[in-house]
């Protein structure tokens, strides 16, 4: 109740949840690698500064534009710094997505198409479960009850998020409305299922392998993610609390195909993978979003689902861009053609502020990468 309160408090002020009640840590690199800052920048100044001057007054936490293996801007706001820990919200699913591939390479799964039953025993024997595979928890098709709003502390949406056992309650009791791998519906007890997944995979808490088998990997520096209680599930759904410079990592782990430091971490084809969206909603992969064909508004739900889009402004100016993009526009982008991770994370703009542009900082960051060579300008996004 405490925890359903605070996410009442919360949601009128459209912030969600106000905070975490029991925090696990974790613990990332011993040794955190630096990575290089260049001074001379390849991008121009007054590109940089008007990306810069975007971000600016919308809320916004940190800001990095990483190109070429150097930081050419980086800025922090408020009381945030270079260390201080930031909350995923969303950001939290495309890690899952990305820890399910190390347990794939770790030979802890088998494959994305393996049943996710072979895991979570209790699913064996019903019908509709044992047909929910590894990659329908993150593709958003595993058949789940979609996400909605709910006002009453005993909906199994309030439970199987707020509850001291909420995964018990997701396993046990959540609704399969529809069979699994035929319709996409953005849940969050769907990535919630990726903790006790791994849990059960590796015989690892789900911080733990985290840790070991990415954040340390990666040299990245940890902080720590929300459980159910003390001892009890991570939330692989939302709600870890990392360093801006780890999700930019992460964002630089996929844009080099799952190598790190000349050492492969993700399985060959995998990131491919992520970036391949289903019939069901073309613009979702696995835990990242892509640009399909343009649409001025696309949101997280269903795609004839009519409220919650995101604003997009024109084309892509790179149809091979893909993003993390959680809730209040916290995205990495991912731009293939240019060498290029943009981040930005923080909390929703002001309501006097204009609304996010979604296209706006990749496109500027673009289009200026090949100020020198027009002609070299990657294919947009399809109209």
């Amino acid at each position: 109740m405490k925890r359903f309160n605070s996410l009442a408090d919360g949601a009128s002020g459209g912030v969600g949840l106000g905070g975490y009640d029991t925090l696990e840590p974790l613990k990332g690199a011993d040794q955190p690698a630096p990575i290089p800052v260049e001074a001379a920048a390849s991008l121009s100044p007054t590109a940089l500064e008007t990306a810069r001057s975007y971000v600016d007054g919308r809320n916004t936490s940190a800001f990095i534009v990483w190109r070429n293996g150097v930081i050419e801007q980086e800025a922090y706001y408020g009381d945030v710094g270079q260390d201080t820990p930031l909350v995923s919200r969303s950001l939290a699913k495309p890690i899952s997505a990305i820890i399910i591939g190390r347990a794939i390479s770790e030979g802890f799964i088998k494959s994305l198409d393996q049943p996710v039953a072979d895991f979570i025993t209790e699913w064996r024997g019903d019908e509709l479960r044992e047909r929910i595979l590894i990659r329908h928890l993150l593709d958003m098709r595993s058949g789940f009850l979609p996400q909605a709003l709910a006002d009453k502390p005993e909906d199994i949406l309030n439970r199987a998020y707020l509850h001291p056992r909420h995964d018990e309650i997701i396993i046990n009791e959540m609704p399969v409305v529809d069979e699994p791998g035929s319709r996409y519906e953005y849940a969050n007890a769907t990535s919630e299922m990726v903790a006790p997944v791994i849990e059960r995979a590796t015989g690892k808490r789900y911080g733990e392998y985290l840790t070991e088998a990415l954040l340390q990997p990666l040299g990245a520096k940890g902080g720590s993610i929300w459980v159910n209680q003390i001892g009890g599930t991570a939330h692989s759904g939302c709600c870890a609390l990392l360093p801006a410079r780890t999700y930019l990592k992460l964002g630089v782990l996929l844009l080099q195909d799952g190598v790190w430091d000349g050492k492969r971490l993700l399985p060959e084809g995998y990131v491919s993978a992520m970036r391949t969206g289903t019939e069901q909603n073309p613009y979702y992969g696995l835990g990242v979003w892509l640009p399909h064909s343009y649409v001025e508004r696309r949101g997280y739900a269903h795609p004839s689902v009519p409220y919650g889009k995101v604003f997009h402004s024109e084309p892509y100016a790179d149809k091979d861009v893909f993003l993390f993009d959680g809730n209040g526009n916290q995205v990495v982008y991912m731009v293939p053609s240019a060498n290029m991770v943009i981040l930005r994370v923080g909390g929703r703009a002001p309501k006097d502020v204009a609304e996010w542009d979604n296209t706006f900082l990749p496109n500027l960051l673009i289009k200026d990468a090949f100020r020198e060579n027009p002609a070299a300008l990657p294919e947009p996004q399809p109209m």
